[in-house]
């Protein structure tokens, strides 16, 4: 059975899409494709249906990643499915901890940035949202600084799994 992880924002078409492709390739090039899904959704359904923004996709692209994206809103029933669900920021977390049906899936909820030794007290990924490109850029890079601590945590997972 594979290790399912949802990437979740607020709109879904900024941050959580581009936490998805990077972190969906970083599986990919650890050999992990068949053992991990990734997914992304929003707080909110405002974009439900829409392709991730333009500046997502394009700073994308300019860094080797790809994104396939259609924006949806995150269900409390997906805990069930789900082994970790990947907050952007601590609005997201408090938001997700407070759908979690149960404790348990409460505990799924963690912040991205946690798993960025580098990130110190600011956990926090800045919406880019209403800004210019350099947002989705700095957006990008504390994406990728998380993203080698979350694949580490995630194949400790997979191998607690096996033993």
């Amino acid at each position: 059975m594979a290790y399912r992880v949802c990437f979740v924002c607020t709109g879904n078409i900024c941050r959580s899409p581009m936490a998805e492709s990077v972190f969906r390739a970083r599986v990919e090039e650890a050999g992990l494709a068949d053992l991990v899904e990734t997914d992304s959704a929003g707080t909110g359904g405002w974009h439900e249906g829409d392709a991730a923004d333009p500046r997502t996709v394009s700073v994308l692209d300019e860094h080797g990643y790809g994104t396939e994206h259609v924006a949806r809103q995150f269900q409390p029933s997906w805990f069930a499915r789900l082994d970790l669900v990947v907050a952007l920021d601590t609005g997201h977390l408090k938001a997700l901890r407070r759908l979690a049906p149960t404790e348990e899936d409460a505990r799924k909820v963690r912040l991205l940035r946690a798993y960025d030794p580098a990130a110190g007290d600011d956990l926090d990924v800045p919406d880019p949202y209403y800004g210019g490109r350099d947002g989705f850029e700095e957006c990008l890079a504390m994406v990728e600084g998380a993203s080698t601590g979350l694949l580490a945590a995630v194949r400790e997972q997979l191998e607690g799994r096996a033993a």
